[in-house]
């Protein structure tokens, strides 16, 4: 039997999450990154305000908190700060799309040298539900309950199309959770975001497809095959931009 056990970077305690999140598989992806490239002592995580405001709780290396929307700006001054830390914000849609939008954009313009985990489940989870910048078109939410409508909304916003052009974007990529294979090649993505970062070549964004089986309301795996079969389309995975 093959046994499996936690990087000391994560805590062993009880998770907050509702059954079927992918917040924690990518709090395990991000604890075994900084194992296996040796950067405990260096690195510097900034959590959101969303789901994952207390992803500290879990993660045994050094986390600063920032105001909503603001992490980009928080992640900016400690890279400028110590440049020989390795910075990475971890956020979600309402986060990063929504009140900190002009963050990303303006932080990515600059090719601040910092990696962004950005989370997307379709749906702000933290505040009950509500349709987020990423919710898709005919999506039910508690403030679109009849879908989202684009003509009075506007359609959803893919981050990766807008920051593609950016002349000091590096590296950009989309990858999922729903299978073994994914969360491989999640995994991948989020190493070469690191590794730009630790050999000082610019700004990157790795987006995460991760399920929301509570206000999506569905099973855990009727979650993933809506990533599978529907989220993708939307939101193509892969890489989007490698320089």
């Amino acid at each position: 039997m093959t046994t499996y056990t936690l990087p000391d970077e994560i805590r062993k305690i009880r998770s907050h999450y509702c059954p079927g999140c992918g917040h924690g598989i990518l709090h395990r992806l991000v604890a075994e990154l900084v194992n296996e490239l040796d950067i405990t002592e260096k690195v510097i995580a900034i959590a959101p305000v969303g789901c994952a405001v207390i992803a500290y709780d879990y993660w045994k290396f050094d986390v600063s908190e920032a105001a909503h929307g603001r992490a980009p700006a928080v992640a900016t001054g400690i890279k400028r700060s110590l440049p020989d830390k390795v910075v990475f914000t971890y956020q979600g849609d309402g986060d990063l799309l929504a009140i900190g939008l002009s963050e990303i954009v303006h932080a990515a313009n600059r090719g601040e040298k910092i990696s962004v985990f950005f989370v997307n489940n379709n749906v702000y989870g933290m505040t009950g539900g509500q349709m987020a910048p990423t919710t898709l078109s005919g999506q039910k939410t508690l403030t679109t309950p009849y879908g989202r409508n684009e003509t009075e909304i506007g359609p959803p916003i893919d981050i990766l199309k807008i920051l593609q052009d950016f002349k000091n974007v590096v590296y950009l990529a989309r990858g999922t959770v729903t299978s073994p294979k994914e969360i491989n090649k999640t995994k991948e993505y989020m190493r070469k975001s690191l590794q730009i970062q630790m050999d000082n070549k610019g700004f990157s964004l790795i987006e995460i497809l991760s399920p929301c089986p509570t206000y999506w309301g569905m099973t855990a795996i009727n979650a993933l095959k809506h990533i599978n079969e529907t989220v993708v389309k939307n939101y193509p995975l892969g890489i989007i931009k490698d320089e």
